[in-house]
């Protein structure tokens, strides 16, 4: 997808977010690896936000991102706390660019973020042995009036259902299975039951060593929903099941309990965003 999108008429307009997010270990790990952040910001301030809540976007950017982490003994969720507080010190920096206008630049400011995160990652992996190998997943929603820019690298998944129409995965999974599947050479059953599904081909840290997120941006409008979830999540949940929850206007915490019926042998995360009309 273009780094540059088209400017909209309804960009000035401000919108109000309302969202939810829940992560579960599942019912077979003893820990939880996964990470969720919601946040947001101005040009003075960075404040965290609860798992539920909402606001106007009058005057400020808001941040949502689920992270998985991985690496043995208890790096994996270190990996992926780190993935989502770095995120806090860099982005806030971009709110006089998106302020201004960030059709350009959001791009640039995205790739900065992934590359600072894989660094550290990686840096960790090579100095600590019991963070050798550790790595991250990050799906990241960076919400502005008007249009919801977004960052991707690994099988984290962020999935769109405009206010009409059908639901879109706009992240592409980062495995060896999500490859064959976007070339059609798989689809959805036989990427489940694929014995290397869970292969990742890019991730932070783990040893890669280069970081090519994947980057896009979608216009919002009152009535749009988004999800972002691990992989715990689409373990228990085909795409209908996925699509039809975000339809019933279900929250993150219908969407985890759905999943963790279905399987919960994977830590299991999901963050539900939805546009709405500024009051």
């Amino acid at each position: 997808m273009s780094n540059e999108p088209t400017p909209r008429p309804n960009d000035a307009l401000p919108h109000g977010l309302r969202w939810s997010g829940v992560t579960h270990r599942g019912h077979v790990r003893s820990n939880n690896e996964d990470s969720f952040l919601a946040l947001t910001y101005d040009a003075h301030e960075v404040r965290y936000l609860g798992k539920i809540g909402e606001a106007s976007l009058c005057g400020a950017d808001f941040v949502f991102a689920v992270s998985d982490g991985m690496g043995g003994a208890r790096s994996g969720e270190f990996a992926s706390r780190i993935a989502v507080d770095k995120i806090t010190r860099l982005l806030p920096a971009s709110f006089r660019q998106s302020a201004q206008g960030l059709a350009k630049g959001f791009g640039d400011i995205l790739t900065e973020l992934f590359d600072e995160i894989h660094r550290e990652l990686c840096a960790l992996g090579k100095s600590y042995p019991e963070c050798e190998g550790m790595g991250a997943t990050l799906t990241l929603a960076w919400i502005t009036p008007g249009w919801l820019y977004y960052g991707h690298i690994g099988d984290s998944r962020l999935y769109y259902l405009p206010r009409d129409g059908g639901m879109k995965q706009l992240s592409h999974d980062d495995t060896y299975c999500g490859w064959l599947r976007l070339k059609g050479e798989l689809n959805e059953r036989q990427h489940r039951t694929h014995p290397r599904r869970n292969v990742l081909t890019k991730s932070l840290g783990a040893g890669h060593q280069f970081v090519d997120p994947q980057l896009g941006a979608v216009g919002c409008e009152p009535g749009d929903r988004f999800l972002l979830c691990t992989d715990g999540a689409i373990d228990g949940l085909w795409d209908n099941n996925v699509e039809e929850l975000m339809k019933s206007g279900a929250s993150a915490q219908c969407i985890v309990e759905a999943a963790l019926a279905a399987s919960g042998r994977d830590n299991t995360t999901a963050l539900i965003i939805e546009v709405n009309s500024a009051e």
